[in-house]
């Protein structure tokens, strides 16, 4: 597996489900991969990459900017209120938009530094308690809350359950994200973006099945 066959399986997804393959934005998830595997597909022309740390982020993606022109970093892992001000300056998107004091922090931040990172509201789809987001039954209010305060809501994300089915839980964000007139989902990962696809989503983020197996830091 590696950066072409994710390509065409996302490809073949669109057809399948009669959607514009440009319509898909693939995410590559580079958290916690050696700097190698980043370059390599980087090298192959992939400009659009996930991290799920800002602090991470920030260690390995200036330099590359540098390096590489036109590369997007959104982040896709939890967002602390501390760190709201350096991830507005690394990333374009935001997908982890979960809670008021963080909506908030952001506004503010975006009133003083005059721009903000397209944003994504993280729905708990699946109630779970260990997991971060709204949960749906909290989910338009929250929406509403964060237009108000003059937020770029783009779109809402979630991560299913791993024993539940994947499909339901994208029925579900579709449907909450279509009755707040909002077109962007973030959802889909290495394991079930075919079906996300199918269900509409607008961002995959997909990891191992282009990188490898990840390697933790502390490995080798």
């Amino acid at each position: 597996m590696g950066l072409s066959d994710i390509q065409a399986r996302v490809a073949k997804a669109c057809t399948k489900a009669g959607r514009d393959v440009a319509d898909v934005q693939l995410i590559a998830v580079s958290k916690v991969q050696p700097i190698e595997r980043v370059e390599h597909v980087l090298d192959e022309g992939h400009r659009l990459f996930g991290e799920n740390r800002v602090q991470e982020a920030a260690g390995k993606w200036p330099a590359l900017m540098e390096r590489y022109s036109g590369v997007d970093v959104h982040l896709i892992g939890p967002l602390q209120s501390n760190k709201a001000r350096q991830a507005m300056e690394l990333f374009s998107a935001i997908h982890s938009l979960d809670r008021p004091k963080l909506a908030q922090t952001l506004a503010r931040l975006a009133q003083e530094l005059g721009h903000c990172p397209d944003l994504f509201i993280q729905v708990n789809t699946g109630e779970e308690e260990q997991k971060a987001g709204v949960r749906p039954a909290e989910a338009d209010a929250f929406i509403t809350e964060c237009k108000g305060l003059d937020l770029p809501i783009k779109g809402l994300m979630c991560i299913p359950p791993a024993e539940e089915t994947p499909s339901l839980h994208f029925a579900l964000l579709r449907k909450i994200a279509e009755r707040n007139g909002l077109s962007g989902l973030s959802m889909g990962m290495s394991g079930d973006f075919e079906q996300a696809i199918a269900l509409g989503a607008t961002h995959i983020r997909v990891g191992s099945a282009i990188f490898g197996a990840r390697v933790p830091p502390h490995a080798g």
